[in-house]
């Protein structure tokens, strides 16, 4: 797949909260997906955390909503060029999934993988430690589906193809495991601030 490095169709403006080579959505929040948009009630959601950990577990709509509660209040950024600022998610922290069922010590990364077969890798670093979580509220309204309702992946200090659609679980590693568009030429990590949209940046 050959993978252009052509995203121009913005200017360029400059705002100190705007990582470099990114433009201000505004109100918009562009619909970019790698898959078509699954019909997955709530009802039929899962979420499973599995791999190298002590007690692999999977946990149903109801199960994952009692959870303690949390909330992320900030800014996201699409490899594609846009980000929004002020947005908020709520749902429950990764960590409270995480504490749950123990990685191994030797753990170091984890697959995100959806409903739909999306995957994408992550350190387990950029995982734990409140730095990201699994929503289903976008501004107190439940996730639309193109957005990646009933549930989805949020780690919002990292490009936005990491914070994974339709989330159906992690798979926990002990090793780097590249996903869907990392096997396609882009960024394993993809730090918006430091411009990592493709391998080798």
């Amino acid at each position: 797949m050959h993978v252009t490095r052509g995203f121009t169709g913005r200017p360029r403006v400059s705002n100190a909260g705007l990582p470099p080579g990114q433009y201000d959505a505004g109100d918009d929040w562009p619909v970019l997906s790698a898959e078509v948009t699954p019909e997955l009630a709530p009802a039929d959601w899962t979420f499973t955390v599995d791999g190298l950990v002590a007690e692999p577990r999977t946990w149903s709509w109801d199960e994952a909503h009692a959870l303690p509660a949390s909330a992320y209040e900030g800014d996201i950024h699409c490899v594609t060029s846009w980000s929004k600022f002020g947005v908020r998610f709520g749902g429950v922290s990764v960590d409270a999934f995480l504490d749950l069922v123990r990685p191994a010590p030797e753990a170091t990364h984890a697959v995100a993988y959806a409903h739909t077969g999306y995957t994408t890798n992550l350190p387990l670093a950029d995982l734990t430690g409140g730095r990201s979580w699994i929503v289903w509220e976008y501004g107190d309204e439940p996730l639309a589906a193109e957005h990646g309702g009933p549930a989805r992946l949020l780690v919002p200090h990292l490009y936005f193809w990491k914070s994974a659609k339709w989330i159906a679980g992690l798979r926990i590693l002990d090793h780097d495991e590249p996903g869907f568009w990392e096997q396609n030429g882009y960024h394993h990590r993809g730090n918006p601030w430091e411009e990592q949209r493709y391998s080798g940046d």
